[in-house]
């Protein structure tokens, strides 16, 4: 892959953080102003199962960065996570996006979350997948007649002896990664101030 080609990708893929950030951003400052119609006890139960998927989400993203480890561009990676699916970082990341939803207690924003996000992830891959398939060729081509996008398949698994990574990616992928933790006492805040009437609510989803 040559300097400009590799130039280009890495400032999509800069942007690409940038806007998927705003938009779940965006989407937190919507849920601010939304209340559940969910019993106490489910309210409870929705969020703590959205706690075990933002660790599901950020553990499968962290997974998924010793694999890539920055080779994404520059070869075909097909073991380990890459084996069942093609987009792991995104198939977690959209799992934490649902257990952000959670952390408000709604099952409707549970299930809205995840498909927003795997909406966007949707037309970022389109577009990756063409500077893939221009640098790539012929082997990228025979993974993704292999391999699904985004709905893993289990079956497809293999794995490598050992993987090599880049320390600093897989930390900014931790670092990333905590941005999801950051939303269960941002909806917490968000609960007590609406209980105390200084967050008016809106609207009432179950």
């Amino acid at each position: 892959m040559n300097s400009e080609t590799a130039n280009a990708m890495s400032s999509y893929q800069t942007s690409r953080r940038i806007v998927l950030g705003a938009i779940i951003a965006l989407i937190c400052l919507f849920l601010v102003f939304g209340g559940s119609l969910q019993s106490e006890l489910m309210h409870e139960r929705i969020e703590a199962h959205g706690i075990a998927l933002i660790l599901i989400g950020i553990g499968g993203r962290l997974w998924s960065t010793l694999y890539i480890g920055g080779r994404k561009s520059a070869e075909v990676v097909s073991t380990g996570p890459y084996s069942v699916m093609r987009n792991p970082l995104y198939f977690f990341s959209s799992i934490a996006a649902m257990g952000i939803g959670a952390q408000t207690g709604s099952l409707v924003y549970t299930v809205i979350m995840p498909v927003l996000c795997a909406l966007a992830f949707h037309f970022v891959t389109l577009r990756e997948e063409r500077y893939l398939r221009a640098t790539l060729g012929a082997p990228y081509e025979a993974y993704l007649a292999r391999v699904p996008r985004f709905c893993p398949k289990p079956w497809l698994f293999r794995d490598d002896t050992e993987v090599t990574f880049k320390p600093r990616l897989l930390n900014r992928t931790l670092l990333d990664g905590l941005v999801f933790l950051v939303s269960i006492p941002f909806f917490e805040l968000i609960e007590e101030g609406q209980e105390v009437g200084w967050i008016p609510v809106l609207f009432w989803v179950h």
